[in-house]
């Protein structure tokens, strides 16, 4: 007898089949693959512009609070724009509250298309308009205006006038010295009215003694490298080419800044009436003309730090400066990144509370 079977048909996929499903996975996997990169690269775009407004803020609040000190001790009309012996063999020509891309800073200090900025500022307890000298019994030792010897401490730094052929001494209902040359140095010891210094110039009888506290300062602020860096000009000499690029000395402050810009808030009335009238980069030259520069205005630009494949910035930010452009043009691939600039006017409260000069 012969036994029958039935032919069984194997079960499972075919390669066909296994093909297709192999393809309809790989395309769910690329979609997938590319709705991460796109939401990832959205979240690196929000990040870094989180990043950006960050930096900037931070950056700007620094730079507004010390330029809103600035003069502070010093803003007497006949101090600013005198040249100032910090120590020996360095001099702060023209020193003034603030001063936009000082002739002692090279332009090597900052990148390309990028103003400095130049704050001094003192931190004493005494009157901006100084204290005058009664006598001066020693070179070394000046007796000042009782009122004001309370101000004065040993170490606190002072400016006092440099003895001249014609005119020793800076007195306030006088024309101050020309050339103005003044020195600053350390108070050694306070005996009543009668104030000790280390070196001292003669024929200070008469003058006017400006006290500008325990720490003074007169900070540099640039963009290098992309960052907001700082340098202390009583600490070190911020104008040696030696120095330039040393970041122990020009101090990274904030990180992705690429450009700094500022102007001068000029009066320009005849005479003058405390009114800011025009904006401009152009540096006073005398003692007037300082006296009419009442605020400052700035940009930061801060930069993302994700960098985009595409070019995303066609055009250089622009702010409310026509002359005083931003210009990123040095930065390689500066179109590749996205930017937020942060503006605003500060006054110089310290030459404000001067008043209208006559004559001026």
């Amino acid at each position: 007898m012969r036994t029958s079977r039935s032919s069984r048909r194997a079960a499972g996929f075919s390669l066909v089949e296994l093909m297709i499903g192999l393809v309809i996975g790989m395309v769910a996997i690329v979609v997938m693959m590319q709705v991460f990169s796109v939401s990832e690269g959205y979240k690196r775009t929000t990040t870094g512009g989180d990043d950006a407004q960050n930096n900037g803020a931070i950056a700007l609040y620094g730079l507004q609070r010390d330029i809103q000190q600035s003069g502070m001790g010093m803003s007497a009309f006949q101090l600013i724009g005198c040249d100032v012996l910090l120590r020996t063999g360095v001099t702060l020509n023209a020193m003034s509250p603030l001063t936009i891309n000082h002739s002692s800073i090279p332009s090597t200090a900052s990148d390309t298309n990028t103003d400095t900025l130049l704050v001094v500022y003192g931190n004493g307890n005494g009157s901006g308009e100084g204290a005058k000298v009664e006598a001066q019994p020693l070179q070394t030792t000046y007796t000042i205006a009782a009122a004001a010897s309370s101000a004065s401490a040993p170490g606190a730094f002072v400016v006092g006038a440099s003895a001249t052929t014609s005119d020793k001494v800076i007195v306030e209902a006088q024309p101050r010295p020309s050339p103005c040359s003044l020195t600053m140095e350390a108070v050694t010891a306070v005996a009543g009215t009668n104030v000790t210094v280390g070196t001292g110039v003669a024929g200070m009888s008469g003058g006017i003694l400006y006290n500008l506290g325990q720490s003074p300062k007169v900070l540099v602020y640039a963009v290098k490298g992309g960052n907001l860096v700082m340098c202390d000009f009583i600490a070190n000499d911020c104008g040696a080419a030696g120095n330039v690029g040393n970041a122990a000395i020009w101090v990274p402050i904030a990180s992705n800044i690429v450009s700094l810009r500022a102007e001068y808030g000029r009066d320009t009335s005849a005479p003058m009436n405390a009114t800011v009238d025009q904006f401009d980069q152009t540096t006073p030259t005398t003692a007037c003309l300082w006296a009419r520069v009442s605020a400052a205005r700035l940009a930061l630009v801060a930069r993302s730090a994700q960098y985009d494949k595409g070019v995303v910035t066609a055009a250089a930010p622009a702010w409310a400066s026509a002359s005083a452009a931003i210009n990123l043009s040095g930065n390689t691939d500066w179109d590749h990144y996205r930017y937020k600039v942060f503006q605003t006017v500060v006054p110089l409260r310290n030459m404000t509370w001067q008043g209208v000069q006559a004559g001026c």
